[in-house]
């Protein structure tokens, strides 16, 4: 038989989700993005569908690329009905020092004009 504290911790069946964080800006809310495959109904090829879902963050601990699992709650607020459940797969955060790109070794991008093709434009 079970025992008292498995099915103390077991309270219903609350639908869970597993997808990518797309937006914490909000306070304490999260934008998690999940994706399924399926296949089209008529040309049976596979197909991603994709669903946004906003969840509760209390810690705030979840950020933009993370993977995260999200579970079924009461409604909190107009459109948050889901509460982050763990964060799965932490996002690569990568920092740039203001101070460690140089301006004058960056390459000019093809579609920006440099000063120089200005330059003999005006001359001939």
């Amino acid at each position: 038989m079970a025992s008292a504290d498995t099915t103390a911790k077991k309270i219903g069946n609350k639908n869970e989700k597993v997808g990518q964080v797309v937006s914490a800006k909000m306070t304490k809310t999260i934008v998690v993005e999940v994706t399924r495959r399926v296949p089209h109904p008529m040309y049976k090829r596979i197909i991603n569908k994709r669903s946004k879902f906003y969840a509760h963050d209390e810690q705030q601990s979840a950020k933009v690329g993370d993977t995260v699992r999200i579970i079924e709650c009461r409604p909190m607020s107009k459109l948050k009905r889901w509460r982050l459940g763990e964060v799965l797969r932490k996002a690569v955060q990568v920092a740039v020092e203001p101070g460690a790109v140089d301006l004058e070794t960056t390459q000019q991008t093809s579609g920006s004009k440099s000063l120089r093709a200005k330059a003999t434009r005006r001359k001939s």
